[in-house]
């Protein structure tokens, strides 16, 4: 057992070091409820979370929200207000035993009834057994357990651990709440940069928040770049921030994107939505999004090859033959060069007729394959090879397509009216229609032509 002197007991957790070495971020992270900027819609008035956070009734919970967006610096407020012991493990580099060790010192905490937050940052990259060593001591209240996470924690986090958490979305800041961030930075005497004479525009501050993609840490970093960049004038040691120094702090854009995130998730899934809804302009949007960010372009070839056959279908058949050529050019030229024929592949599948109607036929035979007996295959339809099987009745009965009108075509005017069509399903399923083409594109004549073969049948 962990032994505690009463100092560590009463142990709080303590502001970041505010002195003049410490990165401006760190200075401005909010100590408070009311300086977090841009998630009133959790801990805005009268919100169920602020108002158990007012009163210490805390129940374990998960932030989710992407960089920046002050899941770290909600709990850190959160221990201040209600003066519990922060202890926080980061996933990337902690274990078992860095738990077990908080564990044991939060149980003698709990004895002196100092309540313990057990905040692990990146949560989605505990595995199961991390996780597992967590769930007893937030069941039995040895410590409020908050995790933060920029990953799904539906498919990150033991369904178990979820089902005893709350879980609550941070969203990324609108560039108005970073535009508030800088300037009650560029006013903040004590922590910020409030001392310097600083002039900065308007539209400079508007540029650096629409660069930062919400990331208010980000921001401030940049923002104390562009302050060491520029020097002070001799006469009044006025600081002028130019428009210069603040691009040369942006050349180089970040984009939030993470190959085996959500972002590559909702990306491919805006991209495959602009396709379906006929957009070639919102398609070549993500496209784009997707390929500066390093998205591995056969990835995104894969899926319009799949988008091709289950999006569009027979109502334009070229489409999949200008998705696959546009897969051998990525293979045959590479990238860059290869950049114009994934191009080309999206604007066609954007502006191709759409039909899903084998997507849908598909499914429905699959779901007759799992649900009804697997029939033998009719006896007319088996090939008969030697004699024996011939005398067991293979093949008899069937009617080779070139030699009999039935089989050739539902409207051949030569065939037999009385004729019927010969039957190629099992007896079970004989008059199962799976495949409904629609009227768009060239499945509208495949549509009449297969109308009249069933009336007929």
């Amino acid at each position: 057992m962990v032994a505690l002197s009463p100092l560590q007991f009463d142990d709080l957790i303590e502001p970041e070091e505010e002195t003049s070495n410490a990165p401006l971020a760190a200075r401005m992270r909010p100590t408070t409820l009311d300086e977090i900027v841009g998630q009133d819609d959790i801990i805005g008035p009268y919100k169920p979370l602020r108002i158990s956070i007012e009163q210490g009734k805390l129940s374990s919970m998960i932030f989710w929200g992407p960089p920046g967006s002050g899941k770290t610096t909600l709990a850190e407020v959160i221990a201040r207000q209600t003066q519990a012991y922060f202890s926080r493990v980061p996933a990337v580099s902690s274990g078992v035993a860095e738990i077990r060790k908080v564990i044991s010192e939060a149980k003698l905490r709990k004895r002196e009834s100092k309540q313990t937050i057990l905040f692990i940052d990146e949560i989605h990259r505990f595995n199961k057994a991390q996780q597992d060593a967590i769930l007893p001591y937030v069941e039995d209240g040895t410590v409020i357990f908050i995790g933060a996470t920029t990953e799904n924690p539906s498919f990150e986090v033991n369904s178990a651990l979820l089902s005893r958490t709350r879980l609550f979305v941070l969203h990324a800041l609108k560039d108005s709440d970073i535009e508030k961030i800088i300037q009650r930075t560029l006013r903040n005497q004590d922590k910020g940069l409030g001392m310097y004479d600083i002039s900065i525009s308007n539209d400079l501050i508007n540029k650096i928040a629409g660069f930062v993609n919400g990331d208010a840490r980000m921001a401030l970093n940049i923002l104390e770049f562009v302050l060491n960049s520029t020097k002070k004038t001799e006469e009044d040691s006025k600081i002028i921030i130019q428009e210069k120094i603040v691009a040369e702090a942006l050349q180089s854009k970040s984009l939030l994107y993470d190959k085996h995130g959500d972002y590559h998730y909702d990306l491919i899934s805006a991209l495959h939505k602009s396709l379906r809804g006929s957009d070639p302009d919102a398609s070549l949007y993500w496209l784009a999004r997707m390929l500066e960010a390093g998205e591995d372009p056969l990835y995104i070839i894969r899926r319009l090859i799949r988008f091709a056959s289950e999006d569009v279908g027979m109502a334009d058949p070229a489409a999949l033959l200008v998705c696959v050529a546009a897969q051998q050019a990525i293979h045959f030229i590479g990238m860059p060069e290869a950049k114009l024929a994934l191009i080309q592949a999206v604007v066609h599948l954007a502006t191709a007729p759409k039909s899903n109607a084998l997507y849908i036929a598909y499914g429905k035979v699959e779901e007759d394959v799992k649900k009804t007996r697997n029939e033998p295959v009719p006896l007319h339809l088996r090939n008969s090879p030697t004699k024996m099987l011939k005398n067991l009745g293979y093949s008899k009965g069937y009617k080779y397509s070139h030699e009999y009108y039935a089989s050739l075509s539902a409207d051949d005017p030569n065939r037999p009216p009385s004729e019927k069509l010969q039957e190629y399903l099992p007896e079970n399923i004989k008059n199962s229609e799976y495949y409904h083409p629609t009227k768009q594109g060239k499945e509208a004549n495949i549509f009449t032509w297969l109308l009249k073969r069933r009336r007929k049948k």
